[in-house]
């Protein structure tokens, strides 16, 4: 039997400390993954792409996962899809799960986890989180930070005006005028848009700033200036992937670039920030192996609570 879950299924299984939980767990042990991740991404004769990321594997997971994504940036939600979770015994065909949940939680989560390990800490609380797009992934890295860490105040920018202000009112905050604006105003600035030019470059940060730029996800996406990345300390997720259609890639800048992944510094192959005046990027691609990570989690839960739907394929 196949167990759907829909995006209400979800979010009544899925749980922002164990996700992320099982996230920090997943960089720590993806360099011992049997089989490397592979995203593959094709132009459309449409206002979109289609990206497929196979296959999600994880030691100690007895399951593997098939992600098949539309990116319609015009629409709402602009990532639509579903997700494969098959038996790796068998390869039956365990669950289908909403991608544009489980993607966004995942982002979202995996963001916040990165910003936290590399921010400057804060035991005060008094840091100013600054937030540039205010969208889907936006709102899950901010509840997930808000998890590991204290924030003094937020502000937020994006091109949709009222988009801004409704996130602004969510989370306390109040919105701001430009990209540069918010850098000027935080201490902590996470980026999710579809920018194809630069949105900050170096002389729109300071010293001990921190910013995570998700953004940067395929091939023409762009958030953050090349003369930024060098001067940062730089961690991604995956040097190759980084270089080929991420924030290395838009910025012309090869794997070796990237000093560092979040892997590495999660478990302690990398020493990450070690000065409070660093500037540090977190400049994620995203990555196979992060989708079983919450797919295994929320089917497991569905499992146990009797949630979603069953259909047998095959009758």
């Amino acid at each position: 039997m196949t167990r759907i879950l829909t995006r209400s299924d979800l979010l009544a299984v899925l749980d922002p400390a164990s996700s992320t939980a099982a996230l920090r767990a997943g960089f720590r042990d993806d360099g011992a993954a049997p089989v490397a991740g592979q995203r593959v991404r094709s132009d459309l004769p449409f206002p979109g792409t289609a990206t497929a990321l196979i296959p999600g594997v994880l030691p100690g997971v007895a399951a593997y996962t098939v992600k098949v994504n539309a990116k319609f940036p015009g629409a709402r939600p602009a990532l639509r899809g579903v997700i494969c979770l098959h038996s790796g015994a068998d390869g039956e065909l365990l669950a289908l799960l909403d991608s544009a949940t489980i993607t966004a939680w995942r982002t979202g989560l995996a963001a916040a986890l990165g910003t936290h390990v590399l921010a400057a800490p804060d035991p005060a609380g008094a840091a100013v989180l600054g937030v540039i797009g205010a969208g889907a992934q936006a709102e899950l890295m901010v509840r997930g930070l808000r998890g590991l860490r204290r924030f003094g105040g937020l502000v937020a920018y994006d091109t949709d005006a009222g988009r801004a202000a409704a996130f602004a009112s969510g989370h306390g905050g109040r919105v701001l005028g430009s990209a540069t604006e918010v850098a000027a105003a935080a201490d902590v600035v996470l980026l999710a848009t579809w920018s194809r030019t630069p949105l900050l470059g170096l002389s729109d940060t300071r010293p001990g700033q921190h910013l995570t730029a998700l953004g940067a996800d395929e091939p023409g996406k762009q958030e953050l200036s090349a003369d930024l990345l060098d001067a940062a300390l730089l961690v991604v997720d995956d040097r190759q992937l980084a270089a080929a259609m991420g924030a290395l890639a838009a910025a012309d800048l090869p794997a070796d670039a990237a000093d560092a992944t979040l892997g590495e510094v999660l478990r302690g192959a990398h020493p990450g920030r070690t000065t409070a005046a660093a500037r540090t990027v977190y400049a994620p691609v995203g990555l196979p192996w992060q989708d079983l990570a919450l797919a295994w989690e929320a089917y497991r839960r569905a499992e146990r609570l009797g949630i979603g739907t069953t259909i047998d394929l095959l009758g």
